[in-house]
């Protein structure tokens, strides 16, 4: 059996108020071209498929216009996607119906039966090769929110009821397999000891809890897709734990990633390779500085001139970051002036005030951070200090993220 693994694609991102339609629709072109040639009998979407809960009209169309077309080109090809963090788990399995109809598999929550056991049926999705034989199962495993996962049945431990769901889905997949058939597990989760990409990984919950142990899955696993982390990795070195990574760098920081989707063979329950296909990078992300003013002009005059005859959806994002002795109320417009004609898109300006301790600030905010940089958590931490001149105890944050927890998931609702 073969299999595409792939995470992260948050359509409807912004990078810095700038859409990236273009690139994911380049990526998914991509996609479907890998497809076609590789023929594999299964892919899988492994969370934060949107960017936010509710995303733009046209990343949703996105997305089913890809299922559709990979549908056609490939009637055999079984789908298998599940929520992020990012995503609303409602709203992912909203269209659940019809895209079993296009062998596409859309898992958004755990639910529970009557008697409090886990609804495990629902979260095992069988993975037929290309004969049509169930060659593995595949157990899906979507962001694990805490109020999914604590309550009468589990108590109120999170990190023993995500391995609460771990034990009984993996003993019901083992229960209904057959010999020779492996188990392949999709999951979005913060796996302990994983490299996190700081700019663009929104925390899953306040500290250390939300960073799950590998031993989650035990050998009877044949592979693990994992979603969440955007830099591709091995979790603890093992070659079947593996994080693939986002397919376009979604923030300056992810410049160097190598942006990939992995492709997995097995032979019966035996893993036999996991190869890396590159994504080509369709806009580059482009960083100058940190450097004085005048080296910074200096190097934004070199730029290249626009090509009016290539394509402008193609042009890098541009960041610069500048070290400054002193306010500059002029800034924007002298960088702007000596861009006039380049071809580079200017995203973002950061300056660093060498008399300040060297913090730095963006332009058009001499005191202010960009929110979208600061998770939900940070900003209550600020402002619970600057109202009460104290860092809020370990307490209060916990009741903060209950209460985050609970507005996520009202606005969830679609």
């Amino acid at each position: 059996m073969r299999l595409f693994h792939t995470s992260d694609w948050h359509l409807g991102q912004n990078l810095h108020g700038q859409e990236r339609d273009f690139e994911h629709a380049c990526f998914l072109s991509w996609l479907l071209t890998q497809l076609a040639t590789v023929q594999p009998d299964v892919l899988l979407i492994a969370g934060d498929i949107f960017d936010t809960v509710n995303p733009p009209v046209k990343a949703q169309e996105r997305l089913y216009d890809f299922i559709v077309s990979a549908h056609e080109l490939q009637p055999k090809l079984t789908i298998v996607m599940i929520a992020g963090n990012h995503d609303s788990g409602s709203r992912i399995e909203l269209p659940a119906p019809l895209m079993r109809r296009l062998r596409t598999h859309a898992l958004g929550r755990v639910l529970w039966l009557d008697d409090g056991q886990l609804d495990a049926e629902r979260l095992l999705i069988p993975l037929p090769d290309a004969s049509g034989e169930i060659a593995a199962w595949c157990l899906a495993l979507p962001f694990l929110r805490p109020a999914e996962v604590t309550g009468a049945h589990l108590g109120d431990d999170y990190l023993r009821g995500i391995g609460q769901v771990h034990e009984w889905l993996i003993e019901a997949a083992n229960a209904k397999r057959t010999p020779g058939q492996a188990l392949i597990a999709i999951s979005h989760a913060h796996m302990a000891g994983g490299s996190v990409s700081e700019d663009s990984e929104r925390s899953l919950i306040i500290g250390n809890a939300e960073a799950l142990p590998a031993s989650l899955f035990g050998p009877s696993i044949s592979y693990v897709a994992l979603g969440h982390l955007h830099k591709p990795q091995r979790v603890n070195s093992e070659e079947r734990i593996r994080y693939c990574g986002s397919p376009i760098p979604l923030s300056f920081s992810e410049i160097r990633y190598p942006h990939q989707i992995l492709d997995v063979t097995l032979d019966g329950e035996t893993l036999v390779s996991v190869e890396t296909r590159l994504i080509p990078r369709a806009v580059n992300l482009q960083r100058i500085g940190p450097a004085p003013l005048a080296d910074i002009l200096r190097q934004l005059a070199d730029l290249p001139d626009i090509d009016l005859l290539a394509d402008t959806q193609r042009q890098p994002w541009l960041e610069i970051r500048i070290k400054l002795d002193e306010p500059q109320p002029d800034l924007r417009q002298q960088i702007e002036s000596v861009l006039q004609g380049k071809a580079v898109r200017l995203v973002r300006i950061s300056a660093e005030y060498a008399g300040n301790g060297s913090r730095r600030v963006d332009d058009d905010t001499a005191r202010l951070i960009e929110l979208d940089q600061l998770t939900p958590q940070e900003l209550f931490s600020r402002a619970w200090k600057d109202n009460y001149g104290s860092d809020a105890c370990e307490q209060t944050l916990k009741d903060f993220a209950v209460l985050l927890q609970d507005v996520q998931m009202e606005g969830e609702q679609p």
